[in-house]
This record gives C-alpha cells, structure tokens and sequence, in this order.
C-alpha cells in the first residue's frame, strides 16, 4: 500500500504503537543503561514519557496532524522525566513546531519535520555528547531528508529512515568509549529506535516487531556476572552529586524583573553542574541538571516564578545502591521512620468537594486528576512516598488512570497494590469496605470485589457529532453514561439525567447517592430530586457538592 499523505488519524496511531512498542521492551532498554549514572531508568523514563504523550493524543485525537503533533509535544512536555525524557520531548517539540499549521504532510514535510526535532533538542542540551540518542536521531533525520527528495511513499521513506536509526544506533559504541568498554548499545537510543519502528508498523499494516534488531540480552549485560553497567563506574568518580529537576511557572511581576531567555537561562544554570537540559515555552521551564549546590539552582529558577515538580535525588547514594545489589558493595537498609503508618490510601479525586469526601472517609492522600487531566506514574509515587506508609492501596477511580497506578506501585519501595477502580463512586465504595485489621492482599481482594456492588452513572456534554452503539449524538448535547456506555442523550440535562436514572434504578437499589458538579444549578439539582422522590419513592437519596468539572451529575446506585 502506497501512502503519499499523512493525516492527524494516522499519525495518532503511529504515536500510539510507538508508545506501546517502548513501554513493551522498557525493561531491556533499563539493562542498556551506561550514563548518566541517575538515569539508570532510561527505559522507564522514556516510557513514562511517551506514555505522557499518548495519553494527550488520545484525549485529543484529531485529523488535523498538526494539532495531534501539538498535543503529542504537550504530553511530552508535562510527562518527561530524565536526561532521555526530556529530549524526547524535544524532539517531538521541534517536530510538532515545524507542521503546527498543517492538516497533513507528505514525505518531505514529514522529513523536515525529523529535521526540525533534531534542531530543537541539541538546543536544549547543554554540551551534546555523540554517540547517545542525539545522534540517532540525527542521522536517520538527515538520511530521511535525502530520501524524501526522491521517495514520495511515506511507507518507503519510513523504511529508509528506520533503517538509518538502527545503523546509527549500532555505531554508537564506536562514538562513546564507555558504550564499547561496556559492550552495549546506547540506551537512549534504543529507546527512540523502538518509538520508530512503532511508527513503521502502522504505515505497513504490520504488528510490532518481536525481535529487536541489536544485541541479545545475553550479549547487554555481561554473562559472567551479569553486572548491572553502572558497575564499571566508581561512586567517588561523581563529581556533581544531586540529580535536581524542577519546573518554573512563570509570574508576570517576576518576568517583568527578569526578561526570561530560554539561553540565557540555561547559560547562567551551567556554572552550577553538568548534564543541563533546559525547556520552556509561554508559561512554563523545565530543567534537568546535576549539580553540588541543589539549593542554589532552586534559588535562581525562583527568580522567574513559582517551583513546581521539584526531584531531587542523590546520585552517589543511588549509585551505591545500583552496584551493591549486584554483590560489589554491602547493601544499605533504610531505617524505617518512627511516624510510619501501617496503611496508606492514596486515591484519584475530581472536584475539592470529591476530594474533601475521600479524605473523611480515610484516604490518606487525594491527587487532582481524573478526565483530561489523569496524573502521571511520579505524581503518584509522590503521593505514595508523602504518605509514608508500610503499606500502600491505590484507588485510581478512572480506567485511564489504572495502568499509571500499577506502575507507580512497581516503583515504589514499600507494599503497593492497585485497586483497580473506575469511577469515583467505586472508590467510595471500595473505601467503605477497607479493614485495617486484614493483609494487603486481602483488602485488595475485599475491596475489589466491592467494586462490583455499584453502578456509575455520569451526565456530560458531547463535544462533537458521532454514534455509537447505535446512539446518534449531536455536539453539545448531554449524554447520560452507564458504566462508561453512553446509553442515552438529550437536548435538556435534566430530563437526560431522568432517562439516566431510569435504567440505572431497579427495584433492588436501595441508596443513590448524587455529586454534583461546577456547572450544576440549583434548580436542576432539585428538579432531579423531586424527579427521584416521585418515581422511586423507597430509594434513600444522598447528595453531595462535588464539584467536578466535565461531569455535571455523578450517579451511584447500590
């Protein structure tokens, strides 16, 4: 099949197998791992972070490939984490810059488009090493850009410039000595490999590749010891030891004192460290750098705004740990701390009126998220460590929220376990049924078979025409949802939310329980009442201000 254009759909789907090929193979992209020493999660990372975008692309999906691109660069932005992270972001920034105002590009415009990513994310470094993703992306984007000039099939050029990458990445041992002592690929690249050849299977038609081309994993880590390759660093040989991220939100009164200039920035950051990143756009920077004075980089980013996402981590400290688990050094226990809870919740809330009910029924930590704004894996594993439990139980209330949850209690060095609840009235739910007095696993078990004992109902808008399920649904009308199924649609939100109840409500339901939202008044939060007690008189009614956005009336039945 020959394909001449690129549209917003299509691209969206590359995004999405790229995604899913990087996150599959994240762990053997971990193991290739050489430097810089904190980023010993090269795979995570960039997962973490190509995840971030996917997940904006697919709340977003549109056939105009430059707004797709916009919102992939977007997710990006917000979710990157690590050196690896953040020029993948950058890449894609340049990238979705180049065709922001185009509704579908050919192969030279895709072409330039590689170009251009390439262009921003050696900015965005402080002092470019060879021989890392950088270079991977460079070459197969100057390869793309000669073919593209002959080859006017998209499947073909992809071809050729997947082809390229995979020669790059192959050559990066001979560009960085550590990669050839070490006898592996760079890491980063791979990564970026995996998100190309994610994009190359949609254009073919074809699954994702099983078999990676490169080095087994026997041929990675070294066969004899299995060393992890932090191992062929000493810890004293560090000389910056605070991995500090953090993000500025700008402030109008501070930019009108300090004139915000992306270079200059990143100039003045340099002469406190290494391995500098800095990103920003109209309302926010990002920074990435190894340094001795963490304190005194927090202190000039504050000159420009507000500190956000702060992460600190101590690389010798970590460092010391990578290589103890491997035998080389004695293994250092953490000495648990004496205000310790036994349990923990953390739990997903939209709305401060949700939120302030999770908390009086014993959720421990409450992160704002949920429709169009799911929280990513760190902010959870914030939520979990602020928590400081022995053992932790994550309510994520949104399907969209359950795989970052399972991998934030993967991450995390205490017991973690995900219950894996939907809504927001299954959280409630599942919390009502928690026993602190049983194992973790039983509460998990308890509280997700309690799950099952309610239904959801949501009214919200409809933000274009469509059908489904048989349903015709105009933009902008309401659209009663039954556990996650749209199953009816009106003109008026009440009388949808009467349709709604209708088929939410038998005559086993004994409690229905109302969350109102931001957009809810009060004469349709009553109409609805009245309408429950004239039709299902024997019902309890509860009602609750919830304040969410989005969701004007959250039913639960029980």
């Amino acid at each position: 099949m020959s394909i001449t254009s690129l549209d917003g759909v299509r691209f969206a789907e590359m995004v999405m197998a790229g995604a899913e090929h990087l996150s599959a193979n994240a762990k053997m992209v971990d193991a290739l791992n050489v430097f810089p020493v904190p980023d010993g999660d090269t795979g995570t990372n960039m997962n973490l972070s190509m995840t971030s975008g996917a997940k904006e692309v697919k709340n977003n999906l549109n056939a105009h490939i430059g707004k797709v691109a916009a919102s992939l660069s977007k997710g990006l932005l917000m979710g990157a984490r690590g050196n690896s992270g953040v020029i993948l972001s950058q890449l894609f920034r340049g990238f979705a810059k180049e065709i922001e105002r185009k509704s579908s590009i050919n192969s030279l415009e895709l072409a330039h488009a590689f170009e251009a990513g390439v262009t921003t994310a050696y900015k965005a470094v402080m002092k470019p090493v060879e021989g890392t993703i950088l270079t991977v992306a460079k070459d197969a984007a100057k390869k793309g850009v000669q073919a593209a000039r002959k080859q006017k099939d998209i499947v073909q050029f992809m071809e050729l410039f997947v082809e390229e990458a995979k020669a790059s990445l192959n050559r990066t041992p001979e560009l960085l000595p550590v990669l050839k002592e070490v006898g592996v690929v760079d890491s980063g690249g791979q990564g970026l490999l995996l998100v190309y050849e994610g994009f190359l299977a949609v254009l073919k038609g074809e699954k994702l590749p099983q078999v990676l081309v490169g080095p087994s994993m026997d041929e990675l880590v070294n066969a004899e010891h299995h060393k992890s390759v932090q191992s062929f660093m000493n810890t004293d040989e560090i000389q910056y030891g605070y991995c500090t991220e953090f993000m500025v939100r700008f402030e109008k009164e501070k930019i009108a004192k300090h004139p915000f200039s992306e270079d200059q920035f990143r100039q003045d950051l340099s002469a406190y460290g290494d391995s500098l990143l800095v990103i920003s756009d109209d309302e926010i920077a990002k920074i990435h750098i190894h340094s001795e004075q963490p304190g005194e980089v927090l202190t000039y980013g504050q000159r420009y705004g507000s500190l956000i996402k702060l992460k600190i981590e101590n690389m010798r400290e970590q460092h010391s740990s990578i290589v103890g688990e491997q035998g080389l050094q004695p293994k250092v226990v953490e000495k648990v701390k004496e205000d310790q809870q036994e349990y923990g919740i953390v739990t997903v809330s939209m709305g401060e009126g949700i939120a302030e009910l999770f908390r009086s029924i014993g959720a421990s930590a409450v992160i704002e998220g949920g429709q169009t704004m799911n929280p990513s894996t760190e902010d959870i594993v914030k939520a979990i460590e602020e928590v400081n439990a022995k053992k932790l139980i994550i309510l994520p209330n949104n399907k969209n929220i359950i795989m970052a949850a399972e991998q934030a209690a993967e991450m995390v060095d205490v017991e973690a376990v995900v219950v894996p609840s939907k809504t927001v009235p299954q959280g409630i739910t599942a919390m009502l049924a928690f026993n602190p007095s049983a194992e973790l696993e039983q509460n998990k078990e308890m509280m997700t078979d309690a799950l099952a004992n309610v239904k959801t109902g949501q009214i919200t808008y409809a933000v274009r025409d469509t059908s489904i399920d048989g349903i015709a649904i105009k933009k902008d009308d309401f659209m009663g949802i039954v556990d996650g199924k749209i199953v009816v649609t009106d003109k008026d939100k009440v009388q949808g939310a009467q349709s709604l109840l209708q088929q939410m409500v038998d005559e086993d339901v004994e409690i229905l329980t109302i969350l109102y939202g931001q957009d809810a008044e009060e004469e349709e939060i009553n109409a609805i009442v009245q309408y429950i007690e004239k039709e299902f008189p024997d019902v309890e009614v509860e009602i609750h201000n919830g304040k969410q956005p989005l969701y004007s009336f959250i039913f639960s039945v029980e």
